[in-house]
């Protein structure tokens, strides 16, 4: 193979990368403006977390399609707050059922999962900031105008003073009265339709004050509305509020107005006493849009690891010990060539384990079952490698031109077995989509990732390892044949 030796350099590189990823302290990527943990994410298996039953609200109608587009919010949601592998499923009788791996705080939990997500831009042009606590029920234009058009035909609406908001004292869930506005409700400007995009950063001169920074959509419900309103109201408040309760109003800063002016503004902040948690709440439920329908939390459990710590540790000790016989049998029945393909395969295992903390991919059974199974693709092409290699060398030929036809004879079932099995892999992870069939997907990443880099270590790496051995001791291989396994 020409240029071997660049290449081995590059493997090189790739190791000593790997092997730094997959150390157990290690720091994170925190260079180039590049901010990622590397770290191990376990599924709910492993490591535990909660368990959350919902179910429609109490006189709310839902049909199929209304619950479909419900569960299809909620997992958006919880994978939106960084929760990996969740299990959002739905039941018959208007319930869904989430899980979440290594949640157990249910203040974060109910929040994101529960909340309508009505999120509305305010008029508080008239409000002296500091008047209203933060967290105050708020009757708005909005909520009466989606209130009055749920009613039934020839119901009355209700009195605007009659409008509340529920309790968020668990020990006293006495209903809120909504404030109003001289005895009208407050004008929403624009609703969350209006964004396009949301996340949580962190803003202040030291960097230490969690706030939501958001896009307005081109074109989108009321964004015109909205522009104009900042344009026209520098040093004044504009009040942002869900699900009507008032999170926070900001004062429009007067070049946020002149960019409005001038048709150039995109997008805002949106500031408050946000915690981390309470900022990724919001920015979650702004990103991925409204539940269709309220949904009430009938029961939540925190569950532990299915498996237990003990039969973790077996597990991990079973694998090792399964690596070490695999290589033991490479190395006994292809001798030198078999050193090539212990190195290769640890380089194997390395890869791998450096991108599951990378990406990062959830470690759940199914996913480890994925990778151990594409360990064994990885030494069944170095065995095919190996045993074409054997019988050029049978045939007479030279050990260099037995090495090249055995990789090159070699390479396209290798190359075509395993895209076979990458495309079983693609169809196996879009079915996992389907509600209750998220560990599928962690099943079918493994087990493609695992397949793709063997592509890689089995031919190049091998074959590079092989030829580095080569140079080192070709003589003696020339002379004794039985060391390639003959």
């Amino acid at each position: 193979m020409r240029g071997y030796r660049l290449w081995l350099v590059v493997i090189l590189a790739i190791a000593a990368i790997s092997i730094w990823m997959s150390l157990p302290d290690n720091p994170g990527i925190h260079i180039l403006g590049m901010d990622r943990d590397v770290k191990i994410v376990q599924g709910l298996d492993l490591q535990g977390g909660s368990r959350v039953l919902l179910q429609a609200a109490p006189g709310t109608d839902f049909d199929d399609q209304t619950m479909e587009q419900a569960a299809k919010n909620v997992e958006r949601r919880v994978n939106g707050l960084g929760v990996t592998e969740a299990v959002v499923q739905r039941q018959e009788g208007g319930r869904i059922i989430v899980e979440l791996p290594g949640v157990r705080q249910q203040a974060v939990a109910f929040e994101s999962i529960k909340s309508t997500g009505l999120l509305e831009f305010v008029d508080f042009s008239t409000v002296t900031p500091g008047t209203i606590p933060e967290g105050a029920c708020i009757l708005t234009t909005e909520q009466v105008a989606r209130a009055e058009a749920s009613l039934p035909e020839g119901e009355a609406p209700q009195p605007y003073d009659q409008y509340t908001c529920p309790s968020e004292d668990l020990e006293n869930p006495v209903e809120e009265p909504a404030l109003l506005q001289n005895g009208q409700p407050y004008r929403t400007i624009m609703t969350g339709a209006g964004l396009s995009d949301a996340a949580a950063t962190l803003q202040g001169q030291l960097g230490t004050q969690w706030a939501v920074n958001f896009v307005v959509r081109d074109g989108g419900d009321r964004v015109s509305d909205f522009i104009n309103y900042v344009a026209n109201n520098a040093n004044r408040s504009m009040a942002i509020v869900l699900d009507g309760r008032l999170i926070s109003y900001p004062t429009i800063q007067a070049d946020l107005a002149a960019s409005a002016a001038a048709g150039t503004m995109d997008g805002g902040i949106i500031t408050g006493d946000f915690t981390r948690d309470e900022a990724q709440i919001l920015a979650a439920q702004l990103k991925y849009g409204a539940l269709p329908i309220p949904l009430d939390i009938i029961a939540f459990d925190t569950i532990g690891p299915s498996l237990g710590q003990i039969s973790v540790d077996r597990s991990i000790r079973a694998g090792i010990i399964g690596v070490i016989t695999v290589l033991l049998f490479m190395l006994i029945y292809y001798r030198v060539p078999g050193i090539a393909a212990s190195l290769a395969l640890l380089l194997f295992a390395v890869i791998n384990f450096a991108l599951f903390k990378f990406i990062p991919v959830t470690l759940s059974l199914p996913a480890i079952t994925g990778f151990l199974i594409s360990i064994g693709t990885a030494v069944d092409g170095n065995i095919l490698i190996f045993e074409r290699m054997k019988e050029e060398l049978r045939a007479g030929r030279s050990m260099d031109r037995a090495i090249e036809a055995g990789f090159e004879r070699a390479w396209t079932s290798i190359r075509d077995s395993n895209i076979s099995t990458i495309i079983i892999c693609l169809i196996l992870y879009f079915f996992g989509n389907a509600f209750g069939a998220s560990p599928v997907q962690g099943f079918a990443i493994t087990l493609g990732m695992g397949l793709v880099i063997n592509l890689f270590t089995a031919v190049v790496a091998t074959r590079t390892f092989l030829h580095t051995i080569v140079l080192l001791i070709g003589n003696q291989l020339r002379e004794r044949q039985e060391l390639l396994g003959v």
